[in-house]
């Protein structure tokens, strides 16, 4: 059956179906749960946490599910130059961003002691909670850390966006691997060369990757119905990730005005952008896009880039001001039809299974 792959096995779960981890405050627990209860692998995005508030979340997921779950980090979560940002740079920065403070309402605000939380330490908690699955991006945790989560029992899987990345992540000892294509929504999160020289597809990746590594593979990108999965899984996928589709349901943390938009037709129009984070992303295209296609020279690292965008998000979104916010989805997002991530999730699993029995079995009597 589909349903019954070396993913499954591993993880513990009933259908290779995960959901896609969330950064920036998008995931929730409502739909990390929905996900895992209903027999996937629902996950949350914490690279935007801290070591205190990963502790918390992961003491609230234990206490309300035993079901296995996945928490995620960002390996590399410092672009060169984050350290060195100096007073004067953050003033430079401020007069490039002010025009969209004053647009919003919003006072100038003052230069954080940080921009983000080190990698270390975010890995130490996620090690203390132990969830049954540590899904990362953006490079591959040192030796001794894969050591410590095979010696806690916990799963690691790796993202990767090309196959020279995959023959690394596997020679690493990673557990599984998440081929994920350039039609994802959210971040490309290539690691060995730049994100814009790593943008194969879904589909050429897949088999590409499962041809060449071992260890099982997850398809990526551009999924969000049973079509999907099947031409995945038919291209030696062992399970699916899917993000966008999971991110327009009512459960996920996506604003309201993120949501509308998924299903809107605006969603039909995606761009590659460093506009909103200083890291090459995928997201529907607005002014802010747009503005910075002329000034990309002053982009600014991640998480530093990040920083401001978000200084202002929450003002965007109560004022509904999607021009400027980030709208991050995938290139499949005209096809988003349900609100509610269970009612996804069963259509998922009975349209796949439609697929590789019903179909499979007509087109074989022919």
């Amino acid at each position: 059956m589909w349903s019954q792959t070396a993913v499954t096995h591993r993880l513990g779960i009933q259908y290779p179906i995960i959901q896609g981890p969330f950064g920036g405050g998008l995931s929730s627990t409502e739909l990390t749960l929905a996900i895992s209860e209903a027999g996937g692998l629902g996950s949350y995005g914490v690279h935007h946490l801290s070591p205190a508030d990963i502790r918390e979340l992961g003491k609230s997921l234990h206490q309300q599910t035993q079901k296995p779950f996945a928490l995620n980090l960002w390996v590399s979560n410092q672009d060169h130059g984050t350290a060195s940002f100096s007073t004067e740079k953050f003033q430079q920065a401020l007069k490039i961003f002010q025009p969209y403070y004053q647009k919003l309402g919003v006072k100038l605000p003052t230069q954080p002691e940080r921009f983000g939380y080190n990698f270390e330490d975010q890995i130490d908690a996620l090690l203390d909670v132990r969830p049954a699955v540590f899904s990362f991006v953006y490079g591959i945790p040192s030796r001794e850390i894969l050591q410590e989560c095979k010696r806690r029992n916990i799963v690691t899987i790796g993202a990767i966006t090309t196959l020279d990345e995959a023959l690394v992540m596997e020679s690493a000892g990673v557990d599984l691997l998440v081929a994920t294509g350039f039609e994802a929504g959210g971040h490309r999160v290539s690691f060995l060369r730049s994100s814009e020289d790593s943008l194969t597809g879904t589909f050429a990746l897949i088999p590409t990757v499962t041809a060449k590594v071992k260890i099982p593979v997850i398809a990526a990108g551009g999924i969000a119905d049973a079509k999907g999965i099947a031409a995945a899984m038919i291209l030696g996928a062992q399970a699916v990730q899917i993000g966008t589709a999971f991110l327009a349901c009512n459960e996920s943390n996506a604003s309201r005005i993120h949501k509308e938009k998924l299903f809107s037709d605006e969603a039909k129009y995606t761009a590659l952008t460093r506009a909103f984070s200083g890291r090459l992303a995928r997201g529907i295209r607005n002014q802010f896009v747009d503005d910075w296609q002329t000034k990309t020279a002053q982009i600014l690292p991640y998480p530093v880039q990040s920083w401001f965008t978000n200084s202002f998000k929450q003002t965007a979104m109560e004022q509904s001001r999607a021009d400027v916010m980030s709208l991050w989805a995938s290139q499949i997002s005209p096809l988003l039809k349900h609100k509610q991530a269970v009612e996804l999730f069963n259509e998922l699993v009975r349209e796949t299974d439609n697929i590789f029995t019903h179909d499979f079995q007509s087109t074989a009597r022919l």
